[in-house]
């Protein structure tokens, strides 16, 4: 009787056990199949060009600043200077590279991906000498992207004020996008999904947008949401993973942003109004674990294409085209931080078309986290090893 009885558990324990490898042996197949993957079209790093060979030399022009996220210019000949974490704002004398640190910076959220984060001059800062910078704020019910401004009064801010909140609130310490553009009395701000990416899609919030307010938190009349119960007027495009890149054409005037796919797929693209960039219905990337995101699928009707794309991913940040006349052959182009791969990365364009990429920089295994161009023409990068470096002709 005891025998039977063990005959019986055996069995049942192998009725229930072979589904159970069967499954893992599919799973094991799949992730196999997600490892060969290498050799499809779409996830084969694209060809980089060889450089034009233009001659440059790099000089430090300031150290002890790591993780340095934004720089903009003063015309005294000194810029600020924004670090990350643990949230702190600096004035960078160009000339001898002596940083000093700004006081009444409002306290951040200096967690993950969150601190300080992008600072822009208000275009008439001669008049009015608005200094705009965004960074990640703690609230009650989690943090989020927001945006103020204030005066610079020696080493210090005063007649600070909000601009800005993003409805992105989030228990997560990623994702928060931060980018800044001032132009025509408007402010664009990149806010990213937050990892909750299916909101991204979703108009009743600001995770995975760009967004654009007048220069004082008003929501402009012609923002192409404005009148719909369903969404939140601020938003200027949608779909976005995580904007880490936003600048202005020189001469056409459009907003070009870049954005973080997950393993793969970050994005160029070409901001228009009331557009739909897709993420993360359709996606060049791949799962960090493995397996394609969502249904695996690169286009949709009603969604964006990217203007340019990277497998693997860069992990760009920072992003601006070059009009300087210190390197001629670099007018137009568009250059580009990469963290991950650890260089500088430049875009040839005609038009709007992506025709060369090139990658500089590659021997010193700096993640670039900015890249800007000075007034004196020249390219600064804020690279993440705690220097602020210039790039001028040789």
């Amino acid at each position: 009787m005891f025998e039977q009885r063990q005959r019986r558990s055996w069995r049942r324990f192998i009725g229930w056990l072979t589904p159970v490898l069967l499954a893992a042996a599919t799973l094991a197949a799949l992730r196999g199949a997600d490892r060969e993957t290498d050799d499809h079209p779409r996830l084969r790093e694209r060809r980089v060009q060889p450089d034009d060979q233009v001659r440059f030399r790099v000089d430090v022009v300031a150290r002890g600043i790591r993780v340095p996220w934004s720089m903009a210019f003063l015309p005294d000949g000194r810029a600020i200077v924004t670090q990350r974490q643990p949230g702190r704002m600096h004035l960078v004398d160009l000339a001898t590279g002596q940083a000093t640190r700004i006081g009444g910076v409002p306290p951040v959220f200096a967690s993950g991906q969150g601190g300080l984060l992008d600072v822009v001059l208000h275009p008439d800062y001669d008049a009015n000498r608005w200094i705009y910078f965004s960074y990640s704020a703690n609230t009650p019910r989690g943090a989020t992207t927001v945006v103020d401004r204030a005066r610079l009064r020696a080493n210090q801010l005063v007649d600070r004020e909000r601009i800005f909140t993003a409805q992105a609130l989030s228990r997560a310490a990623n994702h928060f996008g931060g980018r800044l553009v001032l132009h025509d009395g408007y402010l664009f701000l990149s806010v990213g999904d937050r990892t909750d990416r299916y909101r991204a899609q979703q108009l009743d919030s600001h995770h995975g947008k760009v967004l654009r307010v007048h220069d004082d938190g008003r929501v402009p009349d012609d923002n192409p949401f404005v009148g719909r119960n369903d969404a939140l007027p601020e938003i200027w495009t949608y779909g976005h993973r995580n904007p880490q890149g936003l600048t202005r054409h020189p001469t056409t005037g459009a907003l070009w942003e870049h954005e973080h796919g997950p393993r793969g797929g970050d994005e160029v693209n070409l901001i228009r109004p009331g557009l739909n960039y897709g993420w993360p219905v359709i996606s060049y990337g791949q799962e960090y674990r493995g397996g394609p995101v969502g249904a695996g699928i690169t286009r949709k009707e009603g969604m964006e294409q990217p203007l340019h794309y990277y497998v693997p991913s860069i992990a760009p940040s920072g992003m601006v085209f070059y009009t300087g006349s210190a390197f001629p052959e670099w007018q137009g182009n568009l250059f580009i931080g990469a963290m991950v791969l650890q260089h500088l990365n430049r875009l040839v364009l005609d038009g709007d078309r992506v025709v060369r990429e090139e990658r500089l920089l590659v021997d010193r295994n700096w993640r670039v986290r900015f890249v800007t161009q000075g007034p004196d023409g020249l390219l600064y990068l804020g690279v993440d090893e705690g220097m602020i470096v210039r790039l001028s002709p040789e």
